[in-house]
């Protein structure tokens, strides 16, 4: 299982290659592949807090299947959602869908499938399952004859389809369950160039949002530690002093601002220059108090 970091640096990755948006969006969508599913989820990381807000008596596997809520550990340490001690992100169907199309520009407007299907603007075009395109990747769904309404939506490509019902999962080949298809407006353009660093907003502490997310993982490219919060949107203290140390390391105001400068560096290839320094005949008491002059300096004992 992918981490919630890892997904955030393959869509910066993604848009940097250039590659059709289908294949673009596609690959983002199977990297997610066991992720948890949660009613009225978005794509926000999966926490006991996040969970508790999303539950109700329809839905119970939002409490029995988080071993915090449950009661079967206090803490989430060992969950099955932490690989390697780091997050993933939770959805519901259509939560899954928007947020995997969202990372490259289109936003589907709709709070469930079948407001979703229903808002012409959302689709360049649609139609029943046995016309289904298989060149380009669409948004697929049920529709139940009995209520009229779209009950659940998910991706489709190549024949394959990826959704969020029990998780997010992959099926090589497409169920019969899927009834109509439709294809968002922009998915047949190559990915996005990312905006350029003057056009992007100033963000401070306290800010929230993709472009706090895309600054945070921008920051861990280029090894600066976010290691409790990780890229999740919220510019917190963590965030605050990778920007310091980044506008530090490349000679910029250490303000913890992030305007059109410090955006140059995150979204340039170029990394700090880390020096070597060998001091002879310095005792330790010395050479520890030189140290700590330097936030992520280093020091060796040789002899």
């Amino acid at each position: 299982m992918n981490t919630a970091d890892y997904v955030d640096q393959l869509v910066i990755q993604l848009k940097n290659e250039g590659i059709p948006l289908s294949d673009a969006a596609w690959e983002v969508a199977l990297s997610c592949v066991d992720w948890p599913y949660v009613f009225g989820a978005w794509g926000e990381y999966c926490t006991p807090e996040k969970r508790k807000r999303r539950a109700s008596d329809a839905h119970p596997t939002i409490v029995s299947k988080c071993q915090v809520l449950s009661g079967k550990k206090s803490s989430c340490s060992g969950c099955k959602w932490l690989p390697d001690g780091k997050n993933v992100r939770m959805y519901d169907c259509r939560g899954f869908t928007d947020w995997v199309l969202k990372q490259f520009g289109i936003d589907l407007t709709g709070e469930g499938a079948t407001s979703q299907w229903n808002n012409k603007a959302n689709w360049e075009t649609k139609g029943t399952i046995d016309t289904i395109p298989d060149d380009i990747l669409v948004c697929v769904f049920v529709h139940n004859s009995s209520t009229g309404k779209m009950e659940h939506t998910g991706l489709a490509y190549h024949g394959a389809t990826c959704e969020c019902s029990n998780g997010v999962q992959y099926f090589a080949k497409r169920k019969s369950k899927w009834s109509h298809w439709a294809m968002p407006k922009g998915i047949g353009g190559e990915v996005p160039v990312p905006t350029p660093s003057t056009n992007k907003p100033t963000l401070r502490k306290g800010d929230k949002g993709p472009y706090v997310t895309l600054a945070q993982t921008e920051l861990l490219q280029k090894g600066y530690a976010l290691p409790r919060y990780g890229a999740d949107g919220s510019f917190g203290n963590e965030t605050l002093a990778a920007v310091k140390q980044l506008q530090y390391d490349f000679g910029l105001t250490v303000d913890g601002i992030i305007g059109p400068r410090t955006w140059e560096v995150l979204d340039s290839t170029i990394h700090p220059t880390l020096y070597t320094v060998t001091i002879p005949h310095l005792v330790k008491d010395d050479a520890e108090k030189l140290i700590k002059q330097y936030p992520d300096g280093k020091m060796t004992e040789e002899g």
